[in-house]
C-alpha cells in the first residue's frame, strides 16, 4: 500500500474484477452512434482495458491518466488513431464495487449513455457481483493534504479513512445555482444516492457543441435539457441537488484514472473533467514513492548524484521517482536563503532564474540516478525554451519541480519541468541537457 509518509497503513485488501460477463447497448452520448460494451472479467494484475473490437487489430487501451487527449465535456483516452470517449459513468460504477480488473469490449467509440447517469452500470455490476482474486489491491492513501487548482477548479484531498468526495457547484442559472452535497463511496449509497443524477447541459449550448462533434446523442432520454429560464415542461429531476450529484459522479469515474483504489477525502470547487483529470495525475504519481511511504532520496543522498553544494544546491529531497520517465523534486523555501538578502529584501521573491535553477537540478538526477558512477559524469544544460514565471515565491513556500523526459537521444534528452506551490503553477521551462564524462 502507498502511503503520503510512513505511517502505517491499513491491511491490504485483495484484488477484485466482476464474477461474471454483462452487456449494455445503446447510444454513445457525444458521438451518438450506437455502441455495444461487453464488461468481462479479467486476471489479477489487469487494471480495466478496453479493447475496441469494431477495430482492425482490436486496438488495447488502459483506463490511465497518461492516456488522456482530451478533456472537453468529456474525458477522452487515445492511442494512436484509437480513442475511447465518455467512460466516466462505466468507471465510476466499477471503482465504487472496487473492481481493479476488467476487460471491457467495446464496438463504438464509447459506451452506450443509457439514461445519462451510471446507475444502469451499477446495476449490472451489482446483478453479477464481484469476485476476490489473487493479488493485493493497489491502492493510494493520502496521509498529507493536497492542493490542485485548475482554470476555476480547486480540489482539497485529505486523509481519509475510506473514500468520500464532497463537491460544490456554481452556476448562474435559475434551476441550479450553487449546490453542495458530499458522498460515501460505498456500492450501497454510492448507487442510491449518487448514480442515479444525469448528465445535463442548457438548450443554449446545443448548436455550439454540435458545431464541435459533441452532444450528437443527447436527447431527453439521457440529458437533463433546461432553457434559459428553467427546466424544460416535462423534465422532472431525480434529486433536488441531482446536478451537484452528477459531478461527484464524474469526478469518481475520472479519478479511475490514476490507476488505484483511493483511501482519501476529495472536495472539489467547480469540478470539471480538466480538474479531475489533473488530480488523477497527482494522484497516480504517489504510486511511484517507496513502499513505506519514505523519500527516493533524502539531502545525504542528494550529494552522491549531484555536483552542487551550499548555496547552490536548490533541491531537498526526490519524493517521487518514476525510472527514465519522471522524477519530482522538493525544496523548502526559507528566509534564510541567502539569495534574499540582495534580492526584493524588503519584499522577498525568489529569483525566478533559480526556480529554473532547481528544475534543472532535479532534471539532472533523473539522467544520473542510472548511471553506475555517476561521480565521473556530469549533466550540462544545453538550452532552455518555453520558459514562463506564473507566480512569485516567497519565503516559507514549498517548491515541487515536477520534469518528465520528453526524448532521449544517446546522451541528449528534452526535459519539460513544472514547479508548483500549493499546487499552483509558478513556473515551468523545456530543456536540453547532455550527461558528458567529467
Amino acid at each position: 500500500m502507498v502511503s503520503e509518509n510512513g505511517a502505517a497503513a491499513a491491511p491490504a485488501a485483495r484484488q477484485r474484477t466482476v464474477a461474471d460477463a454483462f452487456v449494455l447497448e445503446g447510444r454513445g452520448l457525444h458521438g451518438g452512434e450506437e455502441a455495444r460494451c461487453e464488461v468481462r472479467p479479467a486476471p489479477p494484475g489487469t487494471g480495466i482495458l478496453f479493447r475496441r473490437v469494431d477495430l482492425e487489430g482490436t486496438p488495447t487501451l488502459r483506463a490511465d491518466v497518461e492516456l488522456v487527449s482530451g478533456v472537453e465535456w468529456e474525458t477522452v483516452l487515445r492511442v494512436d488513431g484509437a480513442a475511447v470517449r465518455t467512460a466516466e459513468h462505466l468507471l465510476a460504477a466499477l471503482a465504487v464495487h472496487a473492481v481493479d480488473n476488467a476487460e471491457i469490449r467495446l464496438a463504438g467509440a464509447e459506451p452506450p449513455a443509457l439514461d445519462g447517469s451510471a446507475a444502469p452500470w451499477c446495476e449490472a455490476v451489482g446483478r453479477v457481483g464481484t469476485e476476490e482474486q489473487e493479488g493485493e489491491a493497489r491502492t493510494i492513501e493520502v496521509r498529507e493534504p493536497l492542493r490542485i487548482e485548475e482554470g476555476r477548479s480547486r480540489y482539497t484531498i485529505t486523509p481519509y479513512d475510506g473514500y468520500r468526495v464532497t463537491a460544490e457547484i456554481d452556476f448562474e442559472h435559475p434551476s441550479i445555482g450553487r449546490q453542495f452535497a458530499s458522498a460515501q463511496i460505498a456500492p450501497g449509497s454510492f448507487c442510491r444516492d449518487v448514480a442515479p443524477a444525469r448528465t445535463f447541459g442548457l438548450e443554449s449550448w446545443a448548436e455550439g457543441l454540435r458545431a464541435r462533434g459533441l452532444a450528437l446523442g443527447a436527447d431527453a432520454q439521457n440529458t437533463v435539457v433546461l432553457s434559459e429560464a428553467g427546466l424544460q415542461p416535462g423534465t422532472e429531476l431525480r434529486f433536488p441537488d441531482e446536478f451537484v450529484r452528477h459531478k461527484i459522479l464524474d469526478v469518481v469515474g475520472d479519478l479511475v484514472l490514476a490507476g488505484a483504489r483511493l483511501r482519501a477525502h476529495v472536495v472539489a470547487e467547480r469540478p470539471g473533467h480538466r480538474g479531475n483529470v489533473q488530480v488523477a495525475r497527482r494522484l497516480r504519481r504517489l504510486l511511484f514513492r517507496p513502499a513505506d511511504g519514505g523519500f527516493v532520496l533524502d539531502a545525504e543522498g542528494l550529494l552522491a548524484f549531484l555536483p552542487h553544494r551550499y548555496p547552490f544546491l536548490l533541491v531537498d529531497r526526490v519524493l517521487e521517482f518514476e525510472g527514465g520517465r519522471r522524477i519530482l523534486g522538493l525544496k523548502n523555501v526559507t528566509l534564510n536563503e541567502p539569495f534574499f538578502v540582495g534580492h526584493f529584501p524588503a519584499h522577498p521573491v525568489m529569483p525566478g532564474v533559480l526556480i529554473v535553477e532547481g528544475m534543472a537540478q532535479t532534471g539532472g538526477l533523473l539522467l544520473m540516478h542510472d548511471i553506475d558512477d555517476p561521480s565521473a559524469r556530469v549533466v550540462y544544460f544545453m538550452s532552455m525554451t518555453d520558459v514562463k514565471f506564473r507566480r512569485p515565491v516567497r519565503p516559507g513556500d514549498q517548491l515541487l519541480y515536477d520534469v518528465d523526459l520528453v526524448q532521449l537521444r544517446g546522451r541528449t534528452c528534452r526535459l519539460r519541468g513544472v514547479a508548483t506551490v500549493a499546487g499552483r503553477v509558478v513556473a515551468e521551462a523545456t530543456m536540453t541537457a547532455q550527461v558528458m564524462d567529467r
